[in-house]
């Protein structure tokens, strides 16, 4: 599944390791909550950046003093209709001021990558046959909101007053 950053496609350092499944040498890794929370000062330690994969129920709060020591926190989508990582993603950026990147994973559809960028998703792994061409139409289907969020892009209501 092609990963997206920036609106282009991007190589995935990343290398998923599930369950108890061994670690690689070196390099980058992206390990479950059960995994950081039992292994977090090796993984810390190891050589390469290390990322957390969270279930929709999963909190941020349960990494949130460790986010200095996260290079990314991917969220997990397990279907279209569960949009939990949203609140999560959210929380990520504006209760905890994460930095870091923040990539959308699971039952990622195009018709919410919008959406997703606003709620403070960094990156995005979906599958389609023209993954940057899609992301200028998702990008380009609103220009006015109603809802605040973290992404500084002014409300209909903050445009209205100006």
């Amino acid at each position: 599944m092609p990963l997206l950053k920036n609106g282009a496609i991007a190589d995935d350092p990343y290398t998923r390791v599930e369950g108890d499944d061994a670690l690689p040498a070196e390099g980058a890794v992206l390990v479950d909550l059960a995994r950081w929370e039992s292994e977090r000062d090796a993984l810390i330690r190891r050589d390469g950046e290390v990322g957390v994969w969270l279930t929709s129920s999963e909190t941020p709060a349960a990494i949130a003093e460790d986010l200095p020591h996260l290079a990314v926190v991917a969220l997990e989508f397990p279907a279209f209709t569960d949009g939990r990582a949203y609140s999560s993603a959210r929380l990520l950026r504006e209760r905890y001021a994460y930095e870091g990147e923040v990539r959308a994973v699971g039952d990622v559809l195009i018709e919410q990558l919008h959406f997703m960028d606003r709620a403070g998703f960094s990156s995005f792994e979906f599958s389609s046959d023209q993954p940057e061409e899609d992301w200028i139409t998702a990008q380009s289907d609103m220009k006015i909101w109603y809802q605040p969020t973290g992404d500084e892009r002014p409300t209909a209501t903050q445009l209205r007053r100006r």
